[in-house]
């Protein structure tokens, strides 16, 4: 197996956004860098770029699983994996299916920690490696209409959490980011669900006041802002557990923890009302 003279990382969600830009920063810094997305038309850009690209669904195990042994054949290492990949299904929690919110932990979760098991025994070999999982401001507090969601970034910090514990003695660093607010294609999605989830019940005016809130009008910086956090774990000899970016984030978590549950909940019902 040949043994690439290069660093190799792979970047999940990478046919757009945060995802994209990451790839970009690291391709910029003399990285071979693996964009993995299902939709392979959207990463022709990064293929001309230098990025070598696979198609895959992560919710596929056997299709992961090909894609990383493919990339470990033709380069024999992995420095970094960057698990960026997630989106949000948005809805009150009583109409939302069944099936759609277990399809939100397959990939904002499952998907998450299966291919962190998959290049694990190969940084692990080598006695290095960063694992950055990019989580959401969302799994330290919580917002109407995004029960499901939320609950996914949640599990997602507590298995970063234990991550970075068991693989401590190894060698390898595990990282969260929480993004706030950022000017991708996800809050349309997430917005979009919301009112298609809540047109015609009950929940139909205030899904539609808060879709504005959840769009981040007004707050939302560009995906590159994510992109240089991860550089910097990435590259850090000894990274923070966790990265808030930007500034708004910061402060988002900061008043939740400093607010009575009580005050939260009230200044989240009166979004609900504009």
């Amino acid at each position: 197996m040949p043994v690439s003279d290069k660093k190799v990382a792979i970047v999940t969600g990478a046919s757009a956004g945060i995802g994209k830009s990451i790839v970009r920063t690291f391709l910029a810094d003399g990285w071979t860098v693996y964009g993995l997305a299902r939709r392979v038309p959207q990463m022709q850009d990064i293929l001309s770029e230098g990025a070598k690209v696979i198609g895959v669904d992560l919710t596929d195990d056997a299709a992961t699983t090909a894609a990383v042994q493919q990339i470990l054949d033709a380069e024999g290492r992995i420095d970094a994996l960057i698990n960026n990949a997630g989106y949000g299904s948005h809805g009150p929690v009583e109409l939302v299916p069944t099936d759609e919110a277990r399809r939100q932990f397959e990939v904002n979760v499952f998907a998450v920690t299966r291919l962190s098991q998959l290049v694990i025994p190969a940084m692990r070999s080598t006695g290095r490696g960063t694992i950055v999982n990019i989580g959401s401001i969302a799994g330290r507090m919580w917002m109407p209409f995004g029960g499901w969601y939320h609950a996914t970034k949640y599990s997602l910090e507590c298995l970063s959490d234990a991550m970075r514990l068991e693989l401590a003695p190894f060698g390898i660093r595990v990282v969260l980011v929480q993004p706030g607010a950022i000017a991708t294609e996800w809050g349309g999605i997430a917005v979009n669900n919301l009112l298609a989830n809540s047109r015609g019940t009950p929940y139909e005016k205030p899904a539609s006041a808060f879709s504005s809130v959840l769009s981040g009008e007004g707050m939302a910086v560009g995906p590159h802002r994510v992109a240089a956090v991860v550089r910097r774990a990435v590259n850090s000899r000894h990274p923070c557990r966790r990265y808030a970016t930007p500034f708004h984030a910061k402060a988002i978590i900061f008043m939740h923890w400093l607010l009575p549950t009580a005050v939260w909940d009230f200044a989240l019902r009166l979004m609900l009302r504009r």
